[in-house]
């Protein structure tokens, strides 16, 4: 037999199911974003085809009929079936994957404690974190965005300041006496830290020998050791010096510079996932 011939309007079967298990007009209409003389046009419509009356209507309250609740209980099984059966074969939202470049001490000692955050708020992105000493290529496409360190004087690209960096000397509580430590300096930058800093508290440096170390975060380690002493991001070190791991190296305070992250996109207008993650990193970089 031919379903057509007895299946309701599925609309009206819709609105009916709805007002059914609210027992309520008003909070039918919300969920199903109608107006709730739209959904009283269609139950009329269901009780039309049925011909006989589903709800006893009240001054302020509905109930079902007799008939009513029987249907409802009929229909309710078939309805979860098929929107089961439609969860099933839905197919999810594809995954887009956003390619961030960025120093692996950033990365470690900042955002990948709050990353989190923006994995919760859009599933559907994929972040790709690529460390890397070079600056990766954001106007080639090697990636779509970048987060980099310095003064934000970066050439082809579109460079957002996202904060300041507070900058002080720093070594173990061991070491702080020793006045001829070595300096610990990371390969991936040009020392402007310690030029910065040297230049505005007229320090002389000369007398410390220089050890170059491949990463930031290997410069932070050997601090902690008591290899030397480190140029502090107080960014990214705030853990080290809360616990006293680390102390500051000199008697001067620390120096609010124009050294600072920056997210650096492509010139040009950005994709919708590139946009998702640098409205809530900018945010993110605020809050802290």
């Amino acid at each position: 037999m031919a379903l057509h011939k007895d299946l309701p309007p599925l609309l009206a079967l819709r609105a009916f199911e709805a007002v059914a298990r609210h027992l309520s007009f008003i909070k039918a209409a919300n969920e199903l974003s109608v107006t709730q003389s739209a959904l009283s046009h269609q139950v009329q419509k269901l009780e039309l085809h049925l011909g006989k009356p589903l709800f006893i209507r009240r001054t302020r309250a509905i109930d079902l009929t007799a008939d009513g609740q029987r249907y409802y209980d009929d229909i309710r099984p078939a309805l979860d079936a098929i929107a089961a059966a439609t969860r099933a074969q839905r197919v999810a939202p594809g995954a887009t994957v956003l390619r961030i470049g960025l120093l692996a001490s950033f990365a470690t000692l900042w955002l990948a404690p709050r990353l989190a955050g923006f994995l919760n708020r859009y599933p559907t992105i994929q972040v790709e974190l690529v460390p890397a000493i070079q600056l990766a290529n954001v106007a080639g496409a090697e990636v779509d965005l970048a987060i980099r360190y310095g003064k934000g004087d970066w050439p082809d690209v579109q460079a957002t300041r996202l904060m300041a960096e507070v900058i002080s000397p720093v070594c173990s509580p061991a070491l702080k006496a020793r006045p001829d430590s070595p300096l610990l300096m990371a390969t991936s930058h040009r020392p402007f830290e310690w030029t910065d800093w040297s230049e505005h508290y007229r320090v002389d440096l000369t007398p410390h020998p220089r050890v170059m170390l491949h990463d930031y975060n290997i410069v932070v380690e050997a601090a902690v050791a008591g290899q030397g002493i480190a140029m502090g991001r107080h960014r990214l070190i705030e853990r080290r010096l809360q616990d006293g791991s680390l102390v500051e190296a000199f008697d001067w305070p620390p120096y609010h510079s124009d050294i600072g992250y920056w997210l650096i996109a492509p010139n040009g207008a950005m994709s919708e996932a590139a946009q998702c993650f640098s409205q809530w990193l900018q945010a993110a970089c605020s809050d802290a």
